[in-house]
């Protein structure tokens, strides 16, 4: 028998509900439909995205539970490295993309699929991302992408629906969401624009509490292990409970404005509690803790890391030579760091940790030291200023 099966990245909306009854019925194809849940999804969501692929006409559903995959390749290398695209973005939706297109991938050889299929339009990052991935993990699959080729309308796709007695709800709505673990993004007519900002009920985490709220943060070796008096077996437990802390004060709120790989600037709203604190708070210990250097050369790698992984280059070898790197700087980045949280808003007290070089006997910044005298510090500046003052003394150029 011919092969036509086709593992469809299935996500329940419009663009991937069109595929299903457009790659069995036009294409005569056996259409699997895989979601990979980064934290997106509950088992409510679940349960109806599987009833509607199945009335569309897929074979087979299946959700795969890809969160600790998640966080062991990739959201715990964004934390190592402070990740912030623009200093600005935590990465939420290209992260989840690339694990999602990677793990799609594995499922389609797995059960022996001949092609693989998104829904992606023409106009954005995802598909560069699914198309980068797939034709290096299953360069023998054949990718196809209906939404893409036929440059299809969101009118057409519903007609097309509607046509085949699918007359269900796809109206648009007005603000566009995409959750995961790692953040929410937030896209409408308010991010189309390079003036106006999202209103505040765009955002699906309201403000629920007024005031202040402390909040003590533990790390191990780089990882997020406790919340106050909480200690966690799973960093992920612990991210999931700090962002029920963090966002009912509507924390981590902001608009980014990026480069796509596609060429065209890109703008979109995002609220994302717990990345933001677990980042910054990470930041801040390292600071404490490691050499002027090892954070210096962190932040050269790390904006490399976030920016190819943005772009789908998340295969290149090169990116496991950088999670080595930010790998070993993290063994002694432990400690207790002090947050408080208010109305839409943070702020990073101080740290504890057992490596904090604050703690050095060597001398006290602004005050006195122990580990010189002011002779040695004269000497010091007559010879860190000598190259300088040979390159002056040659060119004359006035200061």
């Amino acid at each position: 028998m011919k092969n036509n099966k086709v593992v469809l990245a299935y996500s329940g909306g419009l663009d991937t509900s069109y595929c299903i009854p457009f790659l069995s019925r036009e294409k005569e194809l056996e259409v699997h439909a895989v979601t990979i849940n980064t934290g997106g999804f509950g088992s409510d969501e679940l349960r109806d995205m599987e009833s509607r692929a199945m009335q569309l006409g897929a074979k087979s559903f299946m959700a795969i539970d890809g969160l600790q995959s998640y966080y062991d390749k990739c959201i715990r290398f964004l934390i190592y490295g402070n990740v912030l695209r623009y200093q600005t973005y935590p990465l939420s939706v290209s992260a989840e993309r690339v694990i999602q297109a990677v793990e799609i991938a594995r499922y389609a050889q797995r059960v022996g699929a001949r092609y693989l299929a998104h829904g992606s339009t023409g106009a954005g990052n995802d598909q560069i991302r699914f198309d980068l991935i797939w034709a290096i993990m299953a360069p023998d699959l054949e990718i196809l992408t209906p939404i893409r080729d036929q440059q299809l309308s969101r009118q057409a796709e519903v007609a097309y629906l509607q046509g085949l007695g699918f007359d269900w709800k796809w109206e648009k709505a007005k603000y566009s969401i995409n959750k995961g673990l790692w953040g929410t993004s937030v896209g409408g007519a308010e991010t189309l624009t390079s003036h106006q900002s999202l209103p505040e009920t765009a955002y699906p985490s309201q403000l629920q509490k007024e005031g202040s709220e402390e909040c003590t943060l533990v790390f191990e070796s780089g990882e997020l292990v406790g919340v106050n008096d909480r200690m966690f077996d799973q960093a992920l437990d612990a991210i999931r409970h700090l962002q029920e802390l963090a966002a009912p004060f509507a924390i981590g709120r902001d608009t980014h404005v990026g480069d796509t790989i596609i060429g065209i600037k890109g703008r979109v709203g995002f609220e994302a509690a717990a990345p933001l604190v677990i980042i910054k708070a990470h930041h801040l210990l390292e600071k404490h803790i490691l050499s002027k250097w090892q954070m210096y050369w962190k932040q050269q790698l790390s904006e490399w890391y976030g920016m190819m992984l943005h772009e789908g280059q998340y295969l290149d070898p090169v990116m496991r030579n950088i999670e080595q790197f930010l790998a070993d700087t993290q063994s002694n980045v432990s400690g207790k760091v002090f947050v408080r949280f208010y109305p839409y808003r943070f702020e990073l007290q101080g740290i504890a940790s057992p490596f904090d070089q604050m703690r050095s006997e060597m001398g006290t910044y602004g005050e006195m030291n122990k580990g010189w005298t002011g002779e040695d510090a004269k000497g010091f500046t007559k010879i860190i200023s000598q190259a300088t003052k040979i390159y002056y003394s040659l060119n004359k150029l006035d200061l």
